[in-house]
């Protein structure tokens, strides 16, 4: 299988609140780039699903945007340690605040 993405995946754990109306559930980020991340989390939403998602990106600065799932792993809560991937991969579809502190930060990732 052949690999989609255009940028490289940075693993980095940012608290991340998401849901398909408004921002309740709590995960975290992993493997970050320009164009999505992965949320890992036992509250999985079906592919295709519409996300409202609110990332804390510290120092009291957030960023919400709306993504869309492309792919999700159910995992049981108490194997979320342990199992690597348990969550769902997200692509960005557009943001709502905050962009410029998201694309900085992902700049200072691939530097």
């Amino acid at each position: 299988m052949s690999e989609k993405r255009r940028d490289l995946r940075k693993n980095r754990r940012l608290e991340v609140r998401f849901g398909p109306d408004e921002p309740k559930r709590i995960g975290f980020t992993c493997d970050i780039t320009r164009q999505g991340f992965f949320i890992q989390s036992a509250a999985v939403s079906r592919p295709g699903t519409l996300l409202i998602i609110a990332l804390s990106m510290g120092h009291e600065l957030e960023v919400r945007l709306e993504g869309r799932v492309q792919w999700a792993k159910r995992v049981p809560p108490q194997m979320l340690r342990v199992v690597r991937k348990g969550g769902m991969g997200v692509k960005i579809v557009r943001f709502v605040s905050g962009e410029a502190i998201y694309r900085s930060y992902c700049a200072a990732l691939h530097a």
